[in-house]
């Protein structure tokens, strides 16, 4: 039997943000028994705490979605490192935790109540030019795209801009049409003066998944790497995510310096012992 979580993450309500199952002391797990629980709590992700290789972390982190490992997810690693937290261990510094994951070294600040993790750099950049066969994807017109850009931090995200968050809000994908796309990250802004200044939402086409992603930590980091460079942004802005699923996630994007910090809330909903 192992200690185990599930953690609401980005959302100070639970249950109107993402959800994250946590095995806690995963030492003597295989990659299949990891892979087929991942499979089982029928989640986006779930993670596995385990000892620091690394000397410069605090723990190390195998992140599953139900059908493969990731080498780095933004949910996860809040969520993870909250559960961490929860279960009593102490970091090296007081304000923040060092994970470990395939991506390397993620740097997770406490800022107060929220955690927020240091954007890792993007393994592809760069603009989408076939705006075709994104628009084909999402049911939608070529000119209602404003740009598109590789926004890959290990998930294989494609960021999509629209001229409007209702425009957002109004996408009905076409999952038989995403073809090479795995992800699709639309996003687009608000206009009310509202608490969000952007509208996101996530598509996901992973094998025989189709379905659309809560609130999506990974996806809104490489979002901001690119619209805060290229003045679209602000150099600090709200996020929501989930309006359309119900919930109310709410992701903080702050620039400072080179690095992009991607915060939010999370709180330990469920605690207990897995049979692992």
């Amino acid at each position: 039997m192992r200690t185990f979580s599930q953690v609401d993450v980005f959302t100070d309500e639970f249950t109107k943000g993402n959800a994250l199952a946590v095995v806690h002391d995963a030492e003597g797990l295989t990659a299949e028994e990891m892979a087929a629980f991942a499979n089982w709590t029928n989640l986006a992700e779930t993670t596995f705490l385990l000892p620091p290789e690394d000397p410069a972390a605090d723990y190390r982190v195998r992140i599953f979605t139900v059908s493969r490992e990731l080498p780095f997810a933004g949910h996860p690693t809040l969520g993870s490192a909250r559960a961490w937290l929860a279960a009593g261990h102490t970091p090296r510094d007081p304000d923040r935790v060092v994970q470990e994951c395939g991506a390397g070294l993620v740097e997770v600040r406490r800022d107060g109540s929220r955690l927020a993790f240091a954007a890792p750099p993007l393994v592809r950049g760069g603009p989408v030019e076939d705006h075709a066969a994104l628009a084909a994807a999402l049911a939608i017109t070529p000119e209602e795209i404003a740009g598109a850009q590789w926004a890959d931090n290990g998930p294989g995200w494609v960021a999509v801009l629209l001229h409007s968050a209702e425009a957002v809000l109004a996408v009905r994908p076409d999952y038989s049409r995403f073809g090479e796309f795995t992800g699709l990250g639309v996003v687009g802004p608000h206009s009310d003066g509202g608490d969000a200044a952007f509208e996101v939402r996530a598509f996901i086409n992973e094998g025989s998944r189709y379905e659309e992603d809560p609130v999506t930590g990974s996806l809104n980091a490489a979002i901001a790497q690119w619209l805060i460079p290229a003045g679209i942004a602000r150099p600090r802005y709200v996020a929501a995510q989930g309006t359309k699923l119900g919930r109310r996630g709410r992701i903080h994007l702050e620039q400072d310096g080179d690095r992009i910090w991607v915060g939010g809330n999370t709180i330990v909903g469920i605690t207990g012992r897995v049979a692992l």
